[in-house]
């Protein structure tokens, strides 16, 4: 059985089937369909659920809906919940990177700009079965976007350990320590447990 992710975003499709690369991961799309679900919850979980449970009862297939985003310290945990839609819907990757850098502007120290990206995972199956997990990756701000893998704030967030943006990161690299794929660490025992249809390696 297939895990229907609960995204049409490209990056993420990517990152998720890299993985979880002993179960067919299918995206909406490759099922004509197509939902928008109002995200409408005060944390990641909550909107995590509740694109899982939409996508599990439109398919009839087990679901697994991410939410995430970048937190910034000085910025209060903005852009959190928001970060997809950070400074409105005009702006794309790019665009919303600079408006980050822009307001981190009065905070140029590297200690000032710390950060993580925040990944909440959640899986429904259509029968009301559910699992969830979280990840997290520290880092911080950069100065100015660098590095062209990746996508969403990856060039302007800057991991200690390698010197290096999220985009300069080789994908392999990326997957053994981002956010997601902590999280999908954490899930994966869990899928097995919860879903045994998936047929998942123990």
């Amino acid at each position: 059985m297939a895990l229907l992710l609960a995204s049409n975003n490209a990056g993420k499709l990517r990152e998720v089937r890299a993985l979880l690369a002993d179960i067919a991961v299918v995206a909406p799309a490759a099922l004509g369909l197509e939902l928008d679900v109002e995200e409408s919850g005060q944390t990641f979980a909550a909107n995590a659920q509740l694109k899982a449970r939409a996508y599990a009862a439109a398919s009839g297939q087990i679901a697994l809906a991410d939410d995430s985003g970048l937190e910034v310290n000085a910025l209060g945990g903005a852009p959190g919940i928001y970060s997809a839609r950070y400074g409105g819907p005009d702006l794309d990757d790019a665009g919303r990177c600079q408006l980050l850098l822009t307001q981190l502007a009065p905070y140029p120290e590297p200690a000032q700009r710390r950060a993580r990206f925040r990944c909440v995972l959640c899986a429904v199956s259509p029968d009301g079965r559910q699992c969830r997990a979280e990840g997290t990756c520290e880092g911080r701000i950069a100065p100015a976007p660098a590095g062209t893998n990746g996508f969403g704030y990856d060039p302007v967030f800057f991991v200690p350990a390698y010197a290096k943006t999220m985009a300069q990161l080789d994908p392999q690299v990326k997957n053994r320590l981002s956010h997601r794929a902590e999280a999908l660490a954490a899930m994966r025992p869990l899928l097995a447990n919860t879903f045994p249809e998936l047929a998942l390696a123990r």
